[in-house]
C-alpha cells in the first residue's frame, strides 16, 4: 500500500483527436506508480481532462512527460474551442489525497513548474495555493485574454511576467498554470436553448466573484454540436457549496428566461460525499448517514476484518436535532432562537447575518403580498406569478447568506490566526487573508445585489394598476434597504483588511451606486404610500 498518494488533474487543449489524447495517456502510464483514474474529452470545449494518482515523485514525472507530449502534439495557433485556454497543457493542479499535506503539494507544483519551464521552454504561472502573488490565486486572472492576449502582453506588461521561464510564450504550446488545491468538482448544466446570452447571464448570477454562490466559478459555453448552451462550473468546496444548491440556483435562474435544464454532467471524478449530500437533499431522507450506503458499510467492515479487528456495526439512534437546514446542517432557528444567538456574543451570528435576515424578511413580505394580490386581482395573475417566482429565489439566496456570513468570518479569522514566524509564513498568511477577505466580501455583496433586486420587484408591485397592501410593501422596502445598507457596512469594514487598492476602489464605487439606487426606490415607494395615506 502507498503511504503517500497525490492526485493531478492536467487539462489539455485537445478534445477532438482521440489519438493525440491516447498518446498523452500513454506518456502518463509509462511511469511506474501512477494510475490514470479517468479521462474526459469534449469536442465543443476542445479540451481533455485526465485524472491520475500515485506516489508524489512519480506523479510529477508523469505530469512532465504528459506536458512534453502535449507540446509536441498541440498547436494553439490552430486551436479554437469554447473553453478559455492559454496552453497546450493549460492547467496542472496537484491535490493531496493520502499522507500528503497541502504544503507538500505546493512543493510538487513548484518542482513540476521548474521542469516544464526548464526542459520544455514553456513559461509557468503558479495559481491557487501555489500562487506567488495574491491576484494569481484565481486562475481566471492568469488566463485573462487567453493565449492570444498573453502572447501580446507577456513581455510588456509587468503583471503578466511568468513565475518561471522567459517572458515569451512557447510559439505553439503557449504557457501553463501549475497549482495546488483541494479537490474540485467540474460540473456542467446543459440548457434547452441556443441563446448563449442566457447561459452567460445565469453564469454571472450564480458564480461567487459576481455575488453568487461562494466557492463557485462559472462560464456560459456554446455547445454548437448539440445545438444548446451550457453553464460550465467548478466547485472548489463542495461541502460549503453543495451540488444540489448549485443545480437549484441554475434551475431557478433558467426559469426566469423560460428555459429548461436538459441534463447535467460531471467532468472527471467526484467525491462520494458530494453525491450523498445531494441524495439526502432531494430524497429528504431522515436520519441520513454515509453508513446507510451499502458500499460504505461493506468497505468499513472489510477494512476492519483486514486489520484483524472485530467488525462492529454501529447501532443507529434518533438524532437529538431532526430539523436541519439543508445547506449547512445547522439547526433551523426560530426568530427567538436567532435573536438569542445574535445576543450571545458568539462567533456564529453577527451584523452581516442580521442584514441578510432582514433581506430575507423583505422578500418574504413581497411574496405574501403577491399571493394575496393573486387572489384579489385575477387579471394580474401572470405578472404576479413571475414576481413571486423571482422573490422566492431571492429570498432563498438571502436565507443562505445568513449561514454563509458565518462561514466567511470563520475563514477570515483562520487566515489571521495563521503562523507568521518566517518570511514564507508571513507571505502565505498575507495571501490567505487577502483571499479569505475577497471570499468574505462576496457574501454581503450578494446581499446588496439581492436586496436591490427585491426593491425593484417591490417597486414594480406598487406601480400596478391598483394599490395592493401598500403598508406591507413599504415595510418590505425598508427591510430591504436595511439589508442593503447593513451589508454595505459589512463590506466596508472587511475592505480594511485588503491591500489591493484598485479592488477596494471598485467595491466602494459599487456600494455607493447600490445604496443610491436603493434609497431612490424606497423614496418612490414611500411617496406612493404617503400619497394614499397622508400623515
Amino acid at each position: 500500500m502507498m503511504e503517500k498518494i497525490v492526485e493531478a488533474i492536467p487539462n489539455f487543449s485537445e478534445g477532438r483527436d482521440a489519438q493525440k489524447v491516447e498518446l498523452i495517456i500513454s506518456a502518463i502510464t509509462s511511469v511506474p506508480g501512477v494510475a490514470v483514474l479517468d479521462a474526459e474529452m469534449d469536442a465543443d470545449h476542445h479540451r481533455s481532462v485526465i485524472t491520475m494518482a500515485g506516489e508524489p515523485a512519480a506523479v510529477v514525472e508523469a505530469a512532465v512527460r504528459a506536458a512534453a507530449t502535449a507540446v509536441e502534439l498541440i498547436d494553439l495557433t490552430r486551436h479554437k474551442g469554447e473553453h478559455p485556454r492559454m496552453g497546450a497543457l493549460d492547467v496542472l493542479p496537484f491535490v493531496p489525497l493520502k499522507g500528503v499535506s497541502m504544503a507538500e503539494c505546493v512543493e510538487l507544483a513548484r518542482e513540476a513548474g521548474r521542469r516544464i519551464a526548464g526542459e520544455l521552454k514553456v513559461p509557468v504561472y503558479f495559481y491557487e495555493q501555489a500562487a506567488t502573488r495574491p491576484e494569481r490565486a484565481d486562475l481566471a486572472n492568469i488566463r485573462r485574454g487567453e493565449f492570444e492576449r498573453l502572447r501580446d502582453e507577456i513581455a510588456t506588461d509587468p503583471g503578466r511576467l511568468p513565475d518561471l521561464g522567459e517572458p515569451r510564450v512557447h510559439p505553439t504550446a503557449g504557457a501553463v498554470a501549475v497549482g495546488a488545491r483541494l479537490p474540485l468538482i467540474a460540473y456542467n448544466i446543459n440548457l434547452a436553448t441556443e441563446d448563449l446570452a442566457v447561459a452567460r447571464s445565469i453564469a454571472r448570477a450564480v458564480r461567487g466573484r459576481d455575488g453568487g454562490l461562494r466557492y463557485l466559478k462559472a462560464l456560459g459555453i456554446d455547445l454548437r454540436n448539440r445545438r444548446q448552451v451550457q453553464v460550465s462550473m467548478n466547485l472548489t468546496n463542495h461541502e460549503a457549496t453543495p451540488l444540489h444548491r448549485v443545480f437549484e440556483m441554475v434551475r431557478r435562474e433558467a426559469l426566469r428566461y423560460g428555459v429548461a435544464i436538459t441534463g447535467s454532467e460531471i467532468i472527471g471524478l467526484v467525491p462520494q460525499s458530494a453525491l450523498d449530500a445531494s441524495a439526502e437533499y432531494y430524497l429528504q431522507i431522515e436520519n441520513f448517514s454515509p453508513e446507510l450506503i451499502l458500499e460504505n458499510r461493506l468497505a468499513t467492515v472489510l477494512d476492519r476484518e483486514g486489520s484483524r479487528a472485530v467488525a462492529v456495526v454501529p447501532v443507529r439512534t434518533e438524532p437529538a436535532v431532526v430539523a436541519t437546514a439543508a445547506s449547512t446542517g445547522r439547526e433551523v432557528l426560530s426568530i427567538d432562537q436567532f435573536a438569542e444567538e445574535v445576543a450571545a456574543d458568539s462567533e456564529m451570528l453577527a451584523g452581516g447575518s442580521v442584514a441578510a435576515y432582514a433581506g430575507a424578511l423583505a422578500a418574504a413580505l413581497g411574496e405574501m403580498v403577491c399571493k394575496a394580490a393573486n387572489r384579489q386581482r385575477p387579471a394580474l395573475r401572470q405578472d404576479l406569478e413571475s414576481l413571486l417566482e423571482q422573490l422566492s429565489l431571492l429570498g432563498a439566496g438571502l436565507r443562505a447568506a445568513v449561514e454563509e456570513e458565518v462561514e466567511s468570518r470563520i475563514s477570515v479569522n483562520e487566515a489571521i490566526a495563521r503562523p507568521r514566524e518566517s518570511e514564507a509564513e508571513r507571505l502565505a498568511r498575507s495571501m490567505a487573508i487577502e483571499q479569505a477577505t475577497r471570499n468574505a466580501i462576496a457574501v454581503p455583496l450578494r446581499v446588496v445585489g439581492h436586496s436591490l433586486e427585491v426593491l425593484e420587484l417591490l417597486q414594480e408591485i406598487t406601480e400596478m394598476e391598483a394599490t395592493i397592501a401598500l403598508a406591507d410593501l413599504t415595510i418590505a422596502a425598508q427591510m430591504a434597504l436595511t439589508a442593503l445598507r447593513g451589508s454595505a457596512c459589512t463590506v466596508l469594514s472587511q475592505l480594511m483588511m485588503s491591500a489591493d487598492e484598485e479592488f477596494n476602489r471598485q467595491k466602494r464605487l459599487e456600494l455607493m451606486s447600490g445604496m443610491g439606487r436603493g434609497q431612490e426606490m424606497v423614496h418612490r415607494i414611500e411617496k406612493l404610500f404617503f400619497t394614499a395615506y397622508p400623515l
